[in-house]
């Protein structure tokens, strides 16, 4: 049976996923899948609680009517969700109970997961697309059918209570885990060692990683270390050089990403070199301003902006990705996207911020000599502005020598 807590937070989507469609105008909205454990569709463990064998369909309409049609073999397995209304179990012939469905439904608009700009709205695999097709074409609901695209992304945008419970602990998890490597930390310790330090301590919690742990998280040592989404070197921090780490866990199925900025003083240093402390305060000020510029209705590119002319104005040049990103189940959620308005970046960036929206702010800044200072914090959006999900780094992490 599905635990009460995951039962709760289907129920407040699938809730959430009803009044979506009438802001949408949309009559249907139909997930489909088959073999969803190796081929799934990244709406499925928002919506639908599990996962199918053969060819299903979740159809969910603007009314709340909440239908399931599954190979026999799932049937159970879906009631036992408890979420569904109707489970329909098929043996032979899946396209007739379909057909059969919308005539009974007769929607006059229906959505389907694709999309040119958003994976995780892009859930149906093309061959499966080419099925549907041909199960509807002597029907007139294959020229119903549309991208339902918005509403993935507002549903996954729109933190629900439950979620944004499940990510504040993911993020005080984190900054537990921060404290703990802090105290830790000396000179001498390659890019492996801390990063199977964080291993250890994700695995203690009996957690996991926000994305591959091949490179989660991200080591930069000084200035000989690759900069990146790479997995740790050799490279062996020394004093005098910058250490800047990218690391999130995922707990009760929700993400984390933030990175921290530490410094190890030289032997005879009590502070940070005067260019350390600079390109420091340069980014967390960008992180600053950019908070202050992000509030419910602004446009993802403006935020990103406003970062860009924090440097420009300090004559430095602008880092070469956006400012932020949303995190949820995935590290990258999706939606709107605070960057620049880039082609690589579709329409993400012209999307506008809402309220219940969580984003990372993240920049970096290569200090010669020294290594890298990188922060990224983790912000959620208000009716009138953004909270920070825990304390932003407002000075250097400093390590001591060995020697001091």
């Amino acid at each position: 049976m599905i635990a009460e807590h995951e039962r709760q937070l289907l129920e407040e989507k699938l809730v959430q996923a009803q009044h979506i469609l009438n802001e949408c105008d949309l009559d249907l909205w139909m997930l489909v899948a088959s073999e969803s454990d190796v081929m799934g569709d990244p709406t499925f463990p928002l919506v639908v609680g599990t996962s199918v064998t053969w060819p299903s369909a979740f159809l969910l309409t603007r009314h709340g009517d909440r239908i399931a049609l599954v190979g026999t073999g799932d049937v159970e397995n879906v009631r036992q969700l408890g979420t569904w209304h109707r489970v329909i179990g098929y043996v032979e012939r899946f396209g007739q109970p379909l057909r059969d469905l919308l005539d009974e439904l007769h929607p006059q608009t229906i959505g389907v997961n694709y999309s040119k700009d958003n994976p995780l709205a892009d859930g149906i695999p093309h061959g499966f697309f080419l099925y549907l097709q041909d199960i509807l074409a002597d029907t007139p609901y294959w020229e119903r059918v549309i991208s339902a695209e918005p509403v993935v992304m507002r549903l996954r945008s729109r933190k629900s209570p439950e979620e944004l419970r499940r990510m504040r602990q993911a993020v005080a998890t984190t900054c537990e885990i921060w404290q703990t490597l802090h105290a830790w930390l000396r000179p001498g310790l390659s890019e492996r060692d801390i990063a199977a330090f964080l291993h250890a301590e994700v695995q203690r919690r009996g957690l996991m990683t926000a994305w591959d742990a091949r490179y989660c998280p991200t080591v930069t040592a000084g200035p000989n270390s690759p900069i990146g989404h790479t997995g740790p070197t050799d490279i062996v921090l020394e004093p005098g050089q910058l250490l800047a780490i990218d690391f999130g866990v995922r707990q009760d199925g929700y993400c984390s990403d933030m990175q921290r900025t530490f410094y190890v003083l030289a032997p005879g240093e009590s502070a940070p070199p005067q260019p350390v402390q600079e390109a420091f305060e340069l980014v967390a000020q960008t992180i600053a301003q950019a908070a202050a510029a992000l509030r419910p209705g602004v446009a993802g590119w403006e935020v990103d902006q406003v970062a860009r002319e924090c440097f420009a104005r300090a004559g430095v040049e602008p880092w070469a990705f956006a400012l932020g990103h949303q995190v949820g189940r995935a590290v990258h959620d999706g939606g709107c996207l605070l960057g620049p308005r880039w082609e690589r970046y579709g329409q993400q960036p012209f999307y506008t911020v809402e309220p219940g929206h969580v984003y990372t702010l993240e920049l970096g800044l290569s200090v010669p000599g020294y290594g890298r200072v990188s922060l990224e914090e983790e912000v959620l959006v208000t009716e009138t502005g953004c909270e920070f999900l825990a304390p932003p780094q407002r000075e250097l992490l400093l390590v001591p020598s060995a020697h001091a």
